[in-house]
């Protein structure tokens, strides 16, 4: 068994201590995260806003400099997986479940609930759902992963470091990052990292719960008993593919989940709007670059109401993705060995972002016709809406069973890549982290959303994760300052050889 460093005990006491104020005090717990979460996206808003814009820039120089031929390894080292097991990999880990999740419910709540500026129902307001979720899914929510896994891979792989994220300062602060300081940049990595797929387990569950209650009368919706039961269930596959190892378990998972997410996006695509899916897409592509830069400097300073938007949707979900980087980066950087910079920059930015922007084009202009064809799905919960939209379809329920089995294999996916890199960092960025300590941390993660479903906890909780990202995203923008201050070293070394 690989040795346990400090980092494992201190991060498993932070989250049973968040997890036990949560399940013994869940209206205070919520208070306090929500009042402290209100501060942060309000005061600090600015800053999420120019550090992604600053992430993004940063990846696309890199995309385009000599400098993204350098490997991700020694110079003879191969990628150890297919570009299209790759692909799936990283998808499956980076978006999941959200993507099922928010799908059709993230354009409906823009179009007919919510909008940004327009008038709720109307054409602009359609353009503009599109165009807003687009924005939030896109090239800054990958970015913000990339710089995570492009750091990681480069100081592990090509510089031989341990897989930690302490190891991708050591340009910065040298020897400091083997001690305390060291160990704190990982435990707040770790803490993110565990409470993060903790509440998305126990999201996932919701969602499950309600398809099976959608797909069968006999199961009641919103029910604590059958919760534990789909917990269970998932737990017992995810330690099973955990201890098969990554190049079975997460890849044939990865695998399978895209062909079940393609195989219900095409079917969306046939069975709902398909002209209207198709030119929503298009449309929402040129909208999307045409208005991006507005987009990610818009502050609304101004304007209370557009601003109290953007704090609950674009500075929210900035802060959601760096809360997931620590997580997402290093899985990503695991799999990526032997990857140019430039193939892993053009992998990660720019494939996954096409995708999710068809996935939404369809599933959110088939949630909105729907809407427009008089069944109202405004009053229903977000992980109720996706069944809803099917009902309205023909073969809805062969599409239900579909999106439940497609939930629950990226349920078992990010549970499965999340005791791999909590096992990573518990022992010293080890490559292979012993199945003891995968299953130890697979355990802790569907006790907690347990015990938050059942004291409603889930929501604080989340919270708490959003709070998180504010210390990370300062450790991101020194990891971006050490990658570029070795990388440029080691290049002008380079150029002085030849």
């Amino acid at each position: 068994m690989k040795k346990v460093t400090n980092v494992f005990w201190i991060s498993l006491a932070l989250v049973l201590l968040a997890v036990g104020y949560g399940a013994f005090a869940p209206d205070n717990f919520a208070e306090v995260t929500g009042n402290i979460e209100t501060f942060l996206t309000t005061s600090f808003g600015w800053y999420y806003l120019l550090i992604v814009s600053l992430m993004v820039l940063f990846c696309l120089f890199f995309l385009v400099s000599p400098m993204g031929n350098i490997r991700l390894g020694k110079d003879t080292d191969k990628p150890e997986f297919s570009f299209g097991t790759w692909i799936a990999m990283l998808f499956s880990a980076g978006m999941g479940i959200g993507l099922v999740f928010w799908g059709a419910a993230e354009p409906l709540s823009h179009y007919a609930i919510d909008p940004a500026t327009a008038e709720p129902g109307t054409a602009e307001a359609f353009r503009e759902s599109m165009r807003f979720t687009f924005f939030h899914w896109g090239i800054h929510a990958w970015a913000i992963y990339a710089v995570v896994a492009l750091s990681l891979a480069y100081f592990q792989f090509r510089k031989g470091e341990p897989g930690l994220i302490s190891a991708t300062l050591k340009p910065l602060f040298g020897e400091k990052m083997n001690g305390p300081l060291g160990t704190l940049v990982d435990v707040i990595a770790v803490f993110a990292t565990a409470v993060g797929v903790a509440t998305t387990l126990g999201f996932g569950t919701i969602q499950i719960n309600e398809g099976l209650a959608f797909l069968f009368d006999a199961v009641p919706g919103d029910n604590f008993v059958v919760q534990i039961i789909i917990i269970a269930i998932v737990t017992v596959l995810f330690l099973i593919s955990a201890w098969s190892g990554l190049s079975k378990g997460i890849k044939y998972l990865s695998n399978t989940n895209m062909v079940l997410a393609i195989s219900l996006l095409v079917l969306v695509l046939i069975l709902g709007p398909t002209l209207l899916i198709l030119n929503m897409f298009t449309d929402s592509i040129g909208s999307y670059f045409q208005n991006l830069m507005r987009m990610s400097f818009r502050a609304a300073p101004v304007d209370d109401e557009n601003r109290a938007w953007i704090d609950a949707w674009t500075i929210f979900y900035w802060a959601w993705w760096i809360s997931w980087s620590p997580f997402v980066g290093i899985f990503i950087a695991r799999v990526s060995k032997g990857r140019t910079i430039r193939q892993f920059l053009f992998g990660v930015l720019v494939v996954p972002t096409l995708l999710s922007f068809f996935w939404f084009a369809a599933f959110g202009s088939t949630a909105i016709d729907v809407q427009n064809s008089g069944t109202d799905l405004t009053g229903l919960l977000t992980s109720e809406t996706l069944f809803a939209v099917f009902n309205q379809l023909p073969l809805g329920t062969i599409l239900s069973i579909i999106a439940v089995l497609l939930v629950t294999t990226f349920f078992v996916t990010s549970a499965d890549s999340a005791t791999f890199v909590l096992g990573m960092q518990s022992t010293n960025g080890s490559l292979h982290p012993s199945n003891a300590i995968k299953v130890t941390w697979g355990l802790a993660q569907s006790s907690i959303a347990v015990i938050l479903l059942s004291a409603g906890g889930l929501g604080a909780l989340q919270t708490a994760l959003i709070i998180s990202a504010f210390p990370f995203s300062i450790i991101m923008l020194l990891m971006m300052g050490s990658f570029y201050k070795s990388l440029n070293l080691e290049y002008k070394a380079m150029k002085r050889r030849r």
